[in-house]
């Protein structure tokens, strides 16, 4: 095997490894639904729906791609309640609910979509009003699946809910920049074996290898 066609192995068993690394696990696309309290976000245990937030609370929504709650992106901006409802002075018979609506990045967004930027709001609503109602006084249209799950705010996306976003290899970037972590293991993302990918990669260098033994022994008897 001369040096040239040594290197050319090596060089193809490389870029078949780097191209069939472990897989990202596959993420979801929706709206996460978030509390703040002292200055921290935490993911919040009820839906917007059934929640009933207190006057004075700070509540979140963030648009965008992520496994599961634990590496969800959480709404982006400082401003307390102090400073989002301070137009908004008290009154009786009602409460104040802060609002903060994360529309995500240009990776979190669809397909064609362009998330606006991020904003901020004060709602005005009853004593006994939902965080889903706090959100409907300042952000409509909403737009909810059959299973009432929060798919839109203020229009955005105009479609789709919820939808889960393709896992990519490791090293690749994943289809809609989807935040997820590495799959199980190098070849078939379900644990079956090497990917056909693979299978193929490792087909093609031992036909290579075959050939060039050819070529030298062929070389030895001429």
């Amino acid at each position: 095997m001369t040096r040239r066609t040594a290197l050319l192995l090596t060089a193809l068993v490389v870029a078949l490894a780097a191209g069939t690394g472990p897989a990202r696990a596959a993420g979801y696309r929706y709206w996460s639904f978030w509390e703040r309290a002292g200055g921290t976000w935490t993911y919040a245990t009820q839906g917007p729906a059934t929640a009933r937030p207190a006057d004075g609370a700070v509540q979140g929504f963030r648009f965008a791609v992520s496994e599961d709650s634990a590496d969800a992106s959480r709404p982006r901006g400082e401003a307390g309640f102090a400073a989002i409802c301070a137009g908004t002075p008290a009154r009786a018979g009602s409460k104040r609910v802060a609002l903060v609506i994360d529309f995500g990045t240009a990776s979190d967004a669809p397909a064609g979509g362009t998330p606006p930027a991020a904003r901020t709001a004060c709602a005005r609503v009853s004593p006994d009003a939902t965080a889903a109602e706090a959100l409907a006084a300042v952000a409509e249209p909403l737009r909810y699946d059959t299973n009432a799950l929060l798919c839109a705010i203020a229009g955005y996306p105009r479609t789709g809910c919820g939808e889960q976003v393709p896992a990519a290899p490791e090293g690749a970037a994943a289809p809609e920049a989807a935040d997820g972590t590495a799959g199980d293991g190098a070849g078939d993302p379900a644990g079956g074996g090497p990917s056909l990918g693979v299978v193929a990669g490792i087909a093609a260098v031992a036909a290579l290898g075959a050939a060039v033994g050819w070529q030298a022994r062929r070389r030895r008897h001429d």
